[in-house]
């Protein structure tokens, strides 16, 4: 979203107005929006927060996300229309496309290529292995209040320089793979949010973490014909994506 936002805020902005619109006419039961932990911003030395904290999003990505956001609560007041809201932390598992961090460092390392980690590779992340946050979604779409968001943490906060340095170990690869780049412009430091509204419908996250990265690493040894297609022609190039070449 840095180097080209606008079609970031067409999906996430109007995107999911025509959705609310078309659920608004076609009288849908439910629509549940799947946001993001990144709408409330940096939350370096700070307490995680609950669904109450204001918006402090960092990009355009953050805030176009956050603007989704604010017309599904307006679609709820004003239509009563249907919605959930949900905030992951970061997801990961099979599937998730190859540019992601997770992915990034399997498939680069399969290849013996170098893994950058931006800057110092402090920044933390909430972790949610995908299959946990699926149950998540079944778990608000059963038992959540219409009208409410719902944080759906990992509780499972990591460093990416620790992330990296465990996949690689967990695949018999050097550290030395690792190699810091440029931090991109407005990385904020940590997510960190709260959960007793989830917990309180009775989800919680069953997925050991790594138990979780053995059944990604897994996956995408054996499931090059997905990933494999997708891959950039610049894959496997130390650089910065956000800056135009």
């Amino acid at each position: 979203s840095i180097n080209e936002p606008a079609p970031f805020l067409k999906t996430n902005i109007l995107g999911i107005f025509n959705i609310l619109e078309t659920a608004r006419r076609l009288e849908i039961p439910l629509v549940v929006h799947i946001s993001t932990d990144e709408v409330y911003g940096d939350l370096w030395g700070r307490e995680p927060v609950d669904e109450e904290a204001p918006f402090k999003p960092s990009s355009p990505y953050s805030a176009s996300k956050a603007s989704g956001d604010l017309l599904c609560q307006s679609y709820w007041r004003t239509y009563k229309l249907p919605v959930i809201i949900v905030r992951p932390s970061n997801n990961y598992g099979p599937y998730q496309y190859p540019e992601k961090f997770i992915p990034k460092i399997i498939i680069r390392a399969l290849h013996d290529k170098p893994i950058p980690v931006y800057g110092r590779g402090d920044q933390v992340r909430d972790w949610l292995y995908v299959e946990d946050f699926a149950e998540a979604l079944d778990t608000v779409i059963n038992k959540g209040s219409r009208g409410e968001a719902y944080n759906i943490p990992g509780f499972n906060e990591r460093r990416n320089l620790e992330v990296a340095e465990t996949i690689l170990e967990l695949m018999g690869k050097p550290l030395s793979l690792i190699k810091h780049v440029e931090d991109r412009p407005g990385h904020d430091r940590r997510y960190a949010m709260r959960g007793d509204k989830i917990l309180a419908l009775g989800w919680k996250p069953k997925t050991p973490w790594v138990k979780g990265l053995e059944k990604t690493i897994k996956w995408y040894l054996t499931n090059e014909w997905w990933w494999k297609p997708l891959l950039s022609d610049n894959y496997f190039q130390l650089d910065t994506p956000w800056k135009k070449r």
